[in-house]
């Protein structure tokens, strides 16, 4: 099927079609071209297309469409491998249904609290979008029922199985009724994956969209990695080090761009929000100054960017990493225009990487990692624009009488001109400071991929004080150092390995591949974790739940 159609063209609703334009999603992507009607026939699917491609909407229309909003039980469940795709499911589920009325979705995983959820689920949510071992718990405490559930859907399936839930899965999806709708999407289709399809699903349609690549060669891309608190300061010293007259600020809500642009203004950029909120004469006025030069910095959405067409835009900043790669491209589209030298820069949280692989798969083109500018070079920068300014000022403006009042000055307070300069270089500089703060950005640093080739990971604060185990990374050819945790769930307790693979990824935003040995044992289980976590993550893993029991995280000493 053609993906050069429109939505209204797919038979949904008409509130789902307006929720569609609001968002401004016209064109459905080829994934959702070929899933929707297919699922809004009832069919068992197996959908195989890359992160990124719109593989949300492809089932959460169709299943929406159909959705009895009168019932108050769960009639759709999807499993996610983390919380935070949970989330973001859960999200989107209530952005398409916003105008539908009746429509209750929650989203269920580890390290929130049981109440939240039990409240929820009492509610009569008809939407569950979950994590494995969380879902399992509700499930066991019979909190959960899928009796009356009407469709199944099994995200990122590959992650599922790389994360090590396959047999959470094949218990779930055991347990929802036989004639229940099936879905099951993948980036890749492993063994495992296909056995679950042939196992649990009902002569199903195969729907496999190959890689799609679009060239943007022509702009300098790099991406950082950091901590979601990170972003508003790591977005003022970047652009602090750029010379780069316009620039746009992509964020994804309306909300996000007022915050930003009031961060930048507090900073001293000319900056401001464009969003679906503002009317037609303000947006017309914003993209007027950044056109002529007024304004520096417009921070904005896709959907408020749409059309937005101006030369002078040399560097985009994506605040928040897109979830579909089409977008990201649209983006960064917007640089580097008539001759001039265009740039893409990424912000990109741990849980966040697949989106980053699903972008580099698109464009067809790896993006480089880079490491924020450190206080020392932030101040150096600071103090070149110091220098070029007191320089025009030297050559442009008569200071004889300036001169002569600091000699006398200097006379009336018995001080040197030396002793007397630093005094006024502070009153001078005290709204645009010389000197950086330093910062969690001076020690999270991520070096560059050259600097990292078969060096250890670096940028993490340091552990609690104890002596350390280090041993050597067996997932890849770069020496990893490791430090060993005991935590207080075991066999005895029904703790897999997926549980606490999961529990870490999710909860201490550490990247899967960076999980060394776990060893369980009957009451207690052990796991090497890179070497130097930060103390806040030590002590939020250690509150974290698996199988409704505390890890109680603590560094084994030795």
């Amino acid at each position: 099927m053609s993906s050069t159609f429109s939505f209204a063209e797919l038979l949904l609703p008409a509130p789902l079609l307006q929720a569609l334009r609001e968002l401004g999603h016209d064109i459905p992507t080829p994934i959702q071209g070929e899933a929707i009607p297919l699922l809004l026939q009832g069919r068992d699917m197996i959908g195989q297309a890359q992160t990124g491609t719109g593989k949300t909407a492809a089932f959460a229309l169709p299943l929406l469409s159909r959705l009895d909003r009168e019932g108050r039980f769960p009639q759709v469940l999807v499993l996610t491998p983390t919380r935070e795709l949970a989330l973001q499911v859960c999200a989107s589920f209530q952005d398409y249904g916003k105008h539908l009325g009746g429509v209750h979705a929650l989203a269920v995983y580890g390290g929130q609290g049981y109440e939240v959820q039990l409240r929820g689920l009492k509610r009569g949510a008809q939407i569950i979008v979950g994590t494995p071992g969380r879902i399992l718990d509700h499930l066991d405490r019979g909190a959960l029922k899928l009796d009356r559930l009407q469709a199944f859907i099994l995200d990122e399936g590959d992650e599922m199985l790389r994360m090590g839930f396959i047999e959470d899965v094949e218990k779930i999806v055991a347990a929802a009724p036989q004639s229940c709708q099936k879905a099951l999407f993948s980036a890749t289709m492993p063994a495992p994956i296909l056995r679950i399809a042939r196992r649990h699903l009902r002569e199903p349609a195969l729907v496999r969209i190959a890689s799609r690549t679009a060239t943007v060669e022509s702009i300098d891309q790099r991406y950082f990695l950091l901590r979601p608190e990170q972003k508003p300061e790591a977005l003022v010293r970047l652009l602090e080090m750029e010379d780069h007259q316009g620039v746009l600020v992509f964020t994804r809500t309306k909300t996000a761009t007022v915050e930003v642009a009031d961060r930048l203004q507090k900073a001293g950029f000319a900056a401001t929000a464009l969003n679906g909120d503002m009317n037609q004469a303000l947006r017309e006025s914003a993209v007027g100054r950044l056109r002529s030069g007024d304004l520096q910095i417009v921070v904005a959405t896709d959907v408020a960017a749409r059309g937005l067409d101006v030369d002078r835009i040399g560097l985009v900043v994506n605040y928040d990493i897109p979830q579909d790669a089409e977008p990201y491209v649209h983006r960064i589209g917007r640089t580097g225009r008539a001759g001039r030298e265009g740039k893409a820069y990424l912000f990109v949280t741990p849980s966040e990487r697949r989106y980053l692989k699903a972008i580099e798969l698109a464009t067809g083109q790896a993006i480089a990692a880079a490491r924020f500018p450190t206080s020392a070079e932030l101040e150096r920068k600071r103090g070149e624009r110091f220098r070029d300014r007191l320089t025009r000022i030297r050559e442009e403006q008569p200071l004889q009488f300036y001169g002569d009042f600091v000699a006398k000055l200097a006379l009336e307070m018995s001080l040197s001109a030396a002793e007397l300069a630093p005094v006024l270089l502070y009153l001078a500089q005290r709204e645009q400071p010389l000197q950086v703060e330093k910062s969690s950005l001076d020690i999270h640093l991520l070096p560059s991929a050259a600097e990292r080739k078969g060096a250890p990971r670096s940028g993490v604060a340091a552990a609690p004080s104890a002596p350390r185990k280090k041993g050597l990374e067996r997932r890849s050819g770069a020496v990893q150092h490791y430090d060993r945790y005991r935590l207080e769930v075991g066999k005895k307790h029904n703790v897999k390995v997926g549980d606490i693979v999961g529990a870490i990824v999710n909860e201490g935003d550490i990247d899967g591949k960076k999980v060394g040995h776990i060893c369980l044992y009957d009451d207690y289980s052990t796991v090497e974790l890179p070497e130097g976590m930060p103390k806040a993550v030590f002590h939020h893993l250690k509150k974290v739940y698996v199988r409704q029991r505390k890890l109680n995280l603590s560094l084994i000493n030795g």
